[in-house]
């Protein structure tokens, strides 16, 4: 007697199928039927667990974040019990960055959906969330940093942590086109942690 597939693996699959058409083509001309197909599964059941087209697409969106937070909280702990504020800081950028496969497969399936990002609020809503929640949470850091004497006096927190957040961004293009190497981007990470995390 086949397996049945609980509720969340059934999600997954689905997810997996939008990722994967992304990956291939971008999501502009992705349908219903073509998700389906991807998938394995009717067309019927794709609208059960998530609903209409743009259900999915946001459904696959929330669970690709997910598994991003779990695979980026895996390797800051690997940074050990007690990492420096700039380790943190530096894992943070570092995890933006498509350093591997699954990050590179990732920011692809994202740039996939940035003009989704701009023309569609719920997909709005959850970029922008991610995004300046990274950036709030590097400048809390660099303040905290600056509190510690591990920051010079001149460094504004909220300007550093939007820069060095969307540094990072901008690095992660020229990589995911092939302009820029891991070790150079990550040698430009660590010049501008020199320059913050420089005391006075």
């Amino acid at each position: 007697m086949p397996r049945q597939v609980d509720h969340d693996e059934r999600r997954r699959q689905i997810a997996e199928a939008v990722w994967r058409l992304a990956m291939r083509g971008g999501l502009e001309q992705v349908t219903l039927r073509q998700v389906a197909a991807e998938a394995d599964v009717s067309a019927r059941l794709l609208q059960y667990y998530f609903g209409t087209r743009d259900q999915v697409l946001l459904g696959a969106l929330e669970i690709l974040n997910a598994d991003a937070e779990r695979q980026a909280k895996g390797r800051m702990a690997e940074l050990g019990e007690s990492p420096s504020i700039r380790a943190v800081v530096r894992g943070i950028l570092l995890e933006m960055l498509p350093l591997d496969q699954e990050r590179r497969d990732r920011h692809t399936v994202y740039a996939a959906y940035f003009v989704r990002f701009l023309t569609e609020p719920a997909l709005m809503a959850v970029a922008e969330a991610a995004t300046s929640g990274l950036a709030d949470l590097v400048t809390d850091l660099i303040a905290a940093a600056h509190t510690l004497g591990q920051v010079p006096d001149h460094v504004e927190p909220a300007v550093e942590g939007a820069f060095l957040t969307a540094g990072a961004e901008g690095l992660q293009t020229r990589m995911l086109l092939s302009q820029l190497s891991s070790d150079d981007a990550i040698a430009i990470i660590d010049r501008q942690l020199d320059r913050v995390f420089t005391t006075a």
